[in-house]
């Protein structure tokens, strides 16, 4: 997993992007909504917006599922 700690609103964003783009109907709001909030996390965290994005999409895509 990553090394990045993300706040549970943030995990639910992109999850829900994610979700969203697999069925085909990822919205700009949606898009908008989780760059805002990587670019905010990114920036309280001192960290490069890029970097925190990779993370985020590391942890919520390619976690086990769950049984």
């Amino acid at each position: 997993m990553s090394d990045i700690e993300f706040p549970d609103d943030l995990i639910a964003l992109e999850r829900a992007a994610w979700e969203e783009l697999q069925a085909g109907r990822l919205t700009v709001a949606t898009a908008v909504a989780v760059q805002d909030a990587i670019t905010a996390h990114a920036e309280a965290a001192g960290m490069d917006r890029y970097t925190v994005e990779m993370a985020l999409k590391r942890a919520v895509r390619h976690t086990p599922a769950e049984s």
